[in-house]
């Protein structure tokens, strides 16, 4: 056990300090979404399994709160399991995100994909799907980006092949998000 911790730990000591070169892409997500809560839009988050569990985690952080009280920010997980479930079996599972995004997005609204590999096809088709809705797209990725990447507006591509540090990372930068939004919001 120690020698498998030791090893996780020294992975992430490798991988944070190449995450500051994410911060200008990090930025650039955060004015995107406080333009689009000024206009009264929302975030919308997916991913799959553990990415999934991502998008709610970062979406309550929104809505309910990070670190201080402020105001409730929209923000919504498409990981509502009986709208999955129906759209995957009514039109496949690469649509389950797609529909969601063409009843729930509006131009200028901000989409948020999570994929570790940028290989899931469900999310390469909703980032495809919100580009077109006009919405503004980002994409927190892994790996090489996968088919995913030159996809999004905004790519905060964590430099590692291993899915956990990935997960790790991703939680890191959208923490790192969601505290800036607190030092941004009444």
């Amino acid at each position: 056990m120690e020698s498998l911790l030791r090893q996780s730990i020294g992975e992430m000591a490798e991988l944070l300090p190449r995450l500051i070169g994410l911060s200008g892409h990090l930025k650039r997500l955060g004015d995107a979404m406080m333009e689009t809560w000024k206009h009264r839009g929302k975030v919308l988050v997916a991913g799959n399994g553990g990415s999934a569990a991502d998008a709610m985690h970062f979406a309550e952080e929104l809505v309910v709160r990070f670190a201080r009280n402020r105001r409730a920010l929209p923000a919504i997980a498409l990981a509502d399991p009986t709208v999955i479930s129906c759209a995957a079996n009514d039109f496949g599972f690469e649509s389950v995100f797609t529909r969601q995004l063409e009843a729930l997005g509006n131009p200028g609204d901000v989409f948020v994909a999570m994929t570790t590999s940028g290989n899931s096809a469900n999310l390469v088709a909703a980032l495809r799907t919100a580009k077109q809705t006009g919405l503004v797209t980002a994409a927190f990725l892994g790996k090489d980006g996968g088919q995913a990447r030159g996809l999004a507006d905004i790519e905060l591509l964590v430099p590692s092949n291993v899915t956990a540090r990935i997960q790790e990372a991703h939680k890191l930068l959208f923490h790192t998000l969601c505290q800036w939004v607190d030092s941004q919001v009444d």
